[in-house]
């Protein structure tokens, strides 16, 4: 499986592509939203993970992007250091598949990946 993680903060991208690789993913890595759109045409991956607060394209862009634009049903989580309840409500209004506030244990992102895998498998 192909993952592609959008996040801004280095050290928080690395971490990610590093506890992914480690599960046997593939991983795809942008660094704002605008580089995420590119790496979704060229790289199609299975699932995306993607920060709310980027540069150029915000995560909930970027929802609104796979969705609409693209017509594409993949699974996105979303990742937010910001606890706001609108801010979750119109991620999963948007399209996104789940929704995780930093800080956040990498287990619980991966066994929330696994969850997916498993729901598309079936």
């Amino acid at each position: 499986m192909k993952v592609l993680i959008c996040e801004d903060e280095e050290i928080m991208l690395t971490a990610l592509e590093f506890r992914l690789r480690r599960q046997g993913l593939e991983v795809v890595k942008a660094e704002n939203g605008k580089q995420a759109i590119e790496k979704i045409q060229s790289e199609k991956p299975t699932l995306v993970i993607a920060d709310v607060m980027m540069p150029y394209v915000t995560g909930l862009e970027l929802i609104q992007h796979i969705r609409e634009d693209l017509k594409s049903s993949m699974p996105i989580i979303i990742i937010s250091a910001l606890e706001q309840d609108e801010i979750v409500l119109e991620a999963f209004k948007l399209g996104a598949t789940d929704f995780i506030t930093k800080p956040f244990r990498p287990n619980e992102l991966i066994l929330r990946i696994k969850r997916i895998i498993q729901e598309m498998e079936n």
